[in-house]
């Protein structure tokens, strides 16, 4: 054989070897494995018969107790499989630090060490979150067992209740402290940590409005200048989904039909201590109204009338509200011609290539549904009526699905309620159902202490009483003191929401004012009582009727002259008067949220008894629209009003208008109207007066929405004027005809966490040489 060969014979025999030893040791691991299910088997399987028994080291625990949840019993086999059983149970009872079972021959010794026993819980730390509200969500409690795994779940729910405050990096750690008598003290430490705010909020995707705009939208606002005060601006998940619908239901109103919020990403900054807020928004386009018509199979119904209750038509915008308000009116009016289970089902048809939607808004007869019963839940102060009367349905009426979602929105906007829901069930046959309304009662009333401040009153104090369901009967009760340096006054009202369970509001208030300014050659005093009626008279006016009684007081002061026109009215004079005021209104409750106006008219008839004998005659109205993308808020307002005396002389001036910061700014109260000069410049009122106001509110750019800061300019032009009788006792004529005083400004408002502040800076451009002017005004309120 070669030496090739020989090689490779060579190498054959070393690879048969190796592949030898390998199976050798693959068999002996095989038989190891056998042997080791063999003896475990064996193990398992062993039984064992105990007579007795010892338990050591239990102190508190029935020795019974233990031996019962362990499972043995005396005379009685129990494999070992059964006895690691019950060591188990032991083990998981949470009464033991340790467990050890000991088989000696038939008897079982059992030791054990038991947890101590809770002599105190304390917690430390928390400065945020007081102790009883901590306490509320632990489980341990003193002179119970001390368990590590509920000591551990009680800290993981303190750090929760940190956590829903917007306190993400506060941490709380169970510690004990070892007493006599295997007692110990359990302490949770608190680090309470910084408050998680919202630092920004961002918006992706928006075209029409902006982050600016979008904001005001939110209920989470970003942190801000009184960031230790409010706190909406911390990160609250259940807020966020709020804020979302939000955002939803605001583009829907301004005509996006396809707007989508697709997502609500929170970040959390690297030290756990601020969120970065950012909402992806697919704003789609904004539709319009195209044709609009009804349409109906039922021969009972006349389209025509019908057609004449839409309020929309092409060019309006394409709104949830116009659709609900529009059904709302049909049904409505079908009711009204006794024509029950009548239902009105919108119908749309997109015209892409113009942007709008057609809509047809079909009659047809519903289902015969009638309403079994109204099962209330979750009041516990507010009567069943207050809530009863916000449903338009009663038990037995027919069951009509808008009706019952209109009156849960009444029923929320009550105010009495922190929720409040209506769900329908089936009732007692397939063609009743039982409504249910669960709600959940929250505070109503408000008790306040206030300073106030302007430049014309001075300084002031306030104090506030208010409740909104007084008694659970849903009256307001209100009582007000306001003092100020010059000026005072006080009023207690009481308003019945319901009178005769009608939608007629009843109110009665009693009121005095006192008026001693240093710029007043005169004090005076009002004191009277006033009643009314208040009703709605259409879908957007209210109209109300009252009856006052007043008497007032004028003192000139001591070593002062008076106009002899203000001689008139020294001393007491009675007055008895009933009047009507007219309101509608459309700024925040109309179809376009963008626009809106108010009308108010009014007249005063005074003569009713008393000295006094006039007829008063006011009106006010006024139009908003926001421009820029809803960025900038334009106001536009016309006021006026006269006074027409019937006895003889000058009108009392009480009765009299003077001006105000309500009629136009730049001026002094009373700085402008007739004056007697031959003896002092105070103001006499007059007979007539108009005003005319325009005003724009617009952010300021350089500072961030969340400090609550606007900026506004305005002008404003008005008189007053007219005397019945100007006949002057001096030198100097009575000047009271019509003179137009006009005035321009700017100002800041500043919407802050302790109320409202307003800074008007105001120059007069027409004014007359004895008209007081005023150039700065600053008025603050705050409530604590």
């Amino acid at each position: 054989m070669s030496g090739r060969g020989r090689a490779f014979a060579g190498a054959g025999r070393r690879a048969s070897a190796r592949i030898l030893a390998v199976w050798r040791a693959l068999r002996l691991t095989l038989l190891a494995f056998l042997g080791a299910v063999a003896l475990t088997g064996a193990a398992l399987a062993q039984t064992y018969n105990f007579t007795s028994f010892e338990v050591q080291g239990n102190t508190r625990i029935e020795t019974a107790s233990i031996l019962s949840n362990l499972g043995v019993t005396p005379g009685q086999p129990i494999t070992a499989g059964e006895l690691n059983a019950g060591y188990q149970r032991l083990q998981a009872s949470g009464l033991f630090r340790s467990v050890d079972l000991m088989p000696q021959g038939n008897r079982l010794v059992v030791m054990v060490e038991e947890f101590p026993t809770i002599n105190r819980v304390s917690i430390e730390g928390n400065a945020r979150i007081p102790d009883d509200a901590l306490y509320t969500v632990i489980q341990s409690q003193e002179r119970r067992v001390y368990n590590p795994a509920l000591a551990e779940q009680d800290a993981a729910a303190i750090t929760e209740a940190y956590t829903l405050g917007g306190r993400l990096s506060a941490t709380v750690l169970p510690r004990i402290i070892e007493r006599s008598e295997n007692r110990v003290d359990l302490v949770f430490e608190v680090a309470e940590g910084r408050v998680a705010e919202i630092e920004r909020i961002s918006f992706v995707g928006n075209r029409a409005f902006s982050g600016r705009r979008l904001r005001r939208v939110l209920e989470t606002t970003q942190a801000g200048l009184f960031r230790a005060i409010i706190r909406s601006d911390t990160f609250v998940a259940d807020r966020v989904a709020v804020d979302t619908q939000l955002l939803r239901d605001f583009y829907l109103s301004r005509g996006y039909a396809d707007i989508q919020i697709l997502s609500a990403t929170p970040e959390l900054s690297p030290d756990r201590d601020a969120y970065f807020l950012t909402f992806r928004i697919q704003e789609g386009q904004q539709f319009r109204f195209g044709r609009v018509g009804a349409t109906s199979v039922l021969p009972e119904i006349d389209l025509a009338r019908y057609q004449s209750e839409i309020r929309v038509g092409p060019g309006d915008l394409f709104t949830p509200q116009a659709i609900d308000r529009t059904v709302q009116r049909l049904e409505l009016l079908a009711t009204q011609q006794g024509r029950t289970f009548i239902r009105v089902r919108p119908e749309f048809s997109r015209n892409p290539n113009d942007l709008t939607i057609n809509t047809t808004f079909v009659i047809e007869r519903g289902p015969r549904v009638f309403v079994e019963r109204i099962d209330i839940e979750g009041n516990a102060t507010t009567l069943d009526r207050v809530i009863r009367r916000e449903f338009a349905t009663v038990e037995g009426d027919p069951f009509n699905p808008r009706e019952i979602r209109a009156a849960a929105d009444r029923i929320r906007a009550l105010g009495y309620f922190a929720q409040a829901d209506v769900t329908a069930r089936e009732g007692s046959t397939e063609e009743q159902v039982i409504l249910d309304v669960d709600v959940e009662e929250q505070p109503t009333g408000a008790l306040g202490f206030g300073v106030n401040y302007s430049v014309q009153r001075g300084a002031g104090v306030a104090f506030n009483f208010s409740e909104s369901n007084f008694l659970g009967r849903g009256q307001t009760l209100n009582f007000d003191i306001d003092t100020a340096s010059d000026n005072s006054s006080s009023q207690i009202s009481f308003i019945e929401p319901y009178f005769l369970n009608r939608d007629l509001a009843l109110s009665l208030s009693v009121f005095y004012t006192r008026n001693s300014q240093d710029n007043l050659t005169f004090d005076s005093r009002i004191a009277g009582f006033r009643t009314g009626i208040d009703f709605p008279s259409g879908e957007f006016s209210r109209l109300g009727l009252y009856y006052g009684i007043k008497r007032d007081e004028l003192d000139a002061r001591d070593g002062v002259e008076l106009s002899p026109i203000l001689l008139e009215d020294e001393g007491e004079a009675v007055t008895s008067f009933v009047g009507y005021s007219w309101t509608y209104s459309t700024i925040g409750r109309g179809l376009d949220p963008t626009r809106g106006y108010r009308l108010r008219f009014g007249q005063e008839f005074a003569g009713v008894g008393g000295d006094e004998e006039y007829v008063q005659t006011t009106f006010a109205t006024t139009a908003q629209r926001t421009v820029r993308n809803e960025e900038v808020i334009l106001n536009a307002t016309l006021e006026g009003g006269t006074l027409v005396n019937l006895r003889d002389g000058n009108s009392r001036e009480s009765n009299r208008f003077f001006n105000n910061q309500s009629i136009i700014r730049g001026f002094e109260a009373g700085g402008i109207g007739p004056r007697d000069l031959n003896f002092s410049d105070d103001a006499l009122g007059g007979n007539t007066f108009l005003a005319a106001r325009l005003e724009a509110q617009f952010p300021i750019g350089l500072i961030p929405e969340e400090y609550g800061v606007t900026g506004a300019t305005f002008v404003d032009a008005g008189s007053v004027w007219g005397l019945d009788d100007t006949s002057a006792s001096g030198p100097i004529p009575i000047d009271d005809d019509f003179y137009l005083n006009s005035a321009v400004g700017v100002g800041v408002l500043w919407d802050t966490a302790i109320g409202p502040l307003r800074f008007n800076f105001t120059r007069a451009i027409r004014k007359r040489d004895y008209d007081l002017d005023q150039n700065f005004d600053l008025t603050i309120q705050t409530r604590f």
